[in-house]
């Protein structure tokens, strides 16, 4: 982050992008946790531009289209570029709260604006590349990434009026463990680097997020960062859209976090599917808030 000291914090309380309601309550258990007075805290100036107001239809499906919600998100990620494109202009560290990993449509779409070559860390247990085409489930949540490449229902690739937002080779998945057929032959195709979790078991943490940072500092100027809360093992993180079993650690992630500070190179980060329905006492929030800490620097001593 070098040395800006401001957070722009924008809240996006969205479940739409998927079938399990509680994620849109994501933002609100992480300002519970005191995420606003933990910045302060630790010397940042920071800005709460609130949250954006979801409207829900009753429509469900667009059987044409065989996407769950299709204009609903179209709207949001509509707006949600439009406010990180301001908030980015006015200068600070954009800071998105989420909802569902849907939301990535939208912040992407704002942030890609500002840079030539941006980066992007998806640190996810899934890889968020299924199309219409090879969706099981037609939830959108589960093809951000793949839209904000340029693959996907057109009215969401051109969300901010131009497409793509980034490119294969400026992607690194980390923490994959759950990839649906058509997600493998995608990322085969496209030559996406993709650490999965038996690349961290195998190799360790340390060396998968040096080689990481090392294949994007090069060719990017400016990494985003996009953290799913599945990512980590459900026996620390249990109040999240989509569990899956056998992933990172607690501690993993913390060191994940404090090497992408040491680095410095990301420079927008968005924090995702937290749901506090199914979470307890608020923990899987207390993990997100603790994981930004050290990504903006945080330090024991």
């Amino acid at each position: 982050m070098g040395t800006k000291k401001k957070i722009s914090v924008v809240g996006v309380p969205m479940d739409l992008g998927q079938i399990r309601r509680g994620v849109d309550m994501g933002p609100s258990a992480m300002r519970y946790a005191g995420l606003l007075e933990d910045l302060k805290g630790q010397g940042f100036e920071v800005i709460d531009y609130g949250d954006l107001t979801i409207h829900r239809s009753t429509n469900g499906t667009n059987q044409e289209q065989k996407i769950r919600n299709l204009q609903e998100v179209i709207s949001v990620s509509e707006e949600l570029c439009i406010k990180l494109d301001e908030t980015i202009t006015k200068g600070g560290f954009p800071l998105v709260l989420g909802g569902d990993h849907s939301i990535s449509i939208g912040s992407i779409a704002g942030i890609a604006k500002h840079y030539q070559n941006l980066g992007v860390i998806w640190y996810d247990a899934h890889a968020d590349l299924n199309t219409v085409e090879t969706s099981p489930s037609g939830n959108i949540h589960g093809m951000p990434l793949a839209i904000n490449l340029g693959f996907g229902h057109p009215l969401l690739t051109k969300i901010g009026d131009y497409s793509p937002k980034v490119t294969p080779e400026n992607i690194v998945i980390i923490g994959a463990r759950s990839i649906d057929e058509g997600e493998r032959t995608f990322i085969q195709e496209k030559g996406i680097k993709v650490f999965t979790m038996h690349e961290i078991d195998r190799r360790g943490m340390t060396t998968v997020m040096e080689e990481a940072i090392r294949y994007l500092e090069d060719r990017t100027d400016g990494v985003h960062l996009s953290f799913d809360l599945d990512s980590i093992d459900p026996i620390y993180a249990p109040g999240v859209g989509t569990p899956v079993r056998g992933g990172v650690t607690y501690r993993e992630s913390h060191l994940a976090m404090e090497l992408l500070a040491e680095a410095d190179i990301i420079t927008s980060a968005e924090f995702v599917e937290v749901n506090p329905i199914l979470d307890d006492k608020n923990t899987t929030a207390d993990i997100a808030i603790e994981l930004v800490a050290s990504l903006l620097g945080k330090q024991l001593l």
